[in-house]
């Protein structure tokens, strides 16, 4: 039975869920909003359909799996949802003000995303983590721990801003992106990083006073692309200009004044 997920809002979404009987829903923690009555909720080390906890074994496993979830940017533990026998109602959501994505997993195609984009998924789901290579996380800032969707059921995922999906197959075959912009993409595509320009005058003037950095990822192959508009680092950087002390305004002002925040 397909989940059956509404997602509300425009720009800071919510995903609300209708639980049926015996569906099973897991989130990180931090991303519940709200449930009705009827609904249980509890904490594990594992996701649905995992080896379980008894026993040191279980416990072994568990701690393990905890680990692989906190390197990718991930709660230590999952909260399990279910209801006793009928219906239920769920509320869920990313931490910042942004779109989600339902995605539906078919059992034969694998989801990549970013770190933090992970909300919630159906038990059948299995979230992994996986490595973009460390010279390209390196080079492109975003780190190289990549969290990884396989198995079949529903899948939320979140980012910051509103979303565009693109497929490079219908531009040439390759996209270039600001690393912070990409949310997650499927099997079908290449990630990769390369540079912005050659290291000349021109290129080092676009890496410095562009607000690009040194780097770019490059997206290719015929699949799905999920970008964000907004990227978490610039939020972080208006979050603390706006935030500044008045007495610090005027310095703020100052310096920036080629780079639009304070830094």
């Amino acid at each position: 039975m397909t989940l059956d997920v509404q997602l509300v809002g425009s720009t800071t979404q919510m995903a609300v869920v209708n639980l049926a009987p015996r569906q099973v829903v897991y989130c990180e923690a931090g991303k519940f909003l709200f449930s009705s009555g009827d609904v249980v909720m509890e904490t594990k080390l594992t996701a649905p359909g995992a080896p379980g906890e008894g026993g040191l074994g279980g416990l072994l496993r568990g701690a393990v799996g905890a680990g692989k979830r906190v390197l990718a940017g991930e709660s230590f533990a999952y909260q399990h949802f279910h209801t006793p026998g009928g219906t239920g109602l769920l509320g869920l959501a990313g931490v910042l003000p942004g779109e989600m994505r339902h995605l539906e997993l078919d059992g034969s195609t694998t989801w990549f995303a970013e770190k933090d984009a992970f909300v919630a998924a159906e038990a059948g789901v299995d979230v992994d983590i996986a490595f973009s290579g460390l010279g390209q996380g390196l080079m492109g800032g975003e780190g190289f721990i990549l969290q990884k969707f396989t198995g079949r059921g529903s899948l939320l995922i979140a980012g910051a801003g509103d979303f565009i999906d693109i497929n490079p197959a219908d531009h040439g075959g390759v996209v270039k992106v600001d690393t912070g912009c990409i949310v997650a993409w499927d099997d079908g595509i290449t990630y990769g990083v390369e540079t912005v320009g050659r290291l000349n005058r021109q290129g080092i003037m676009s890496a410095v006073f562009g607000g690009e950095g040194l780097t770019l990822a490059t997206l290719r192959g015929n699949g799905r692309v999920i970008l964000q508009s907004v990227t978490i680092e610039a939020f972080a950087k208006a979050l603390v200009k706006n935030t500044a002390k008045p007495d610090q305004q005027g310095l703020g002002a100052l310096g920036g004044l080629f780079s639009g925040s304070r830094d």
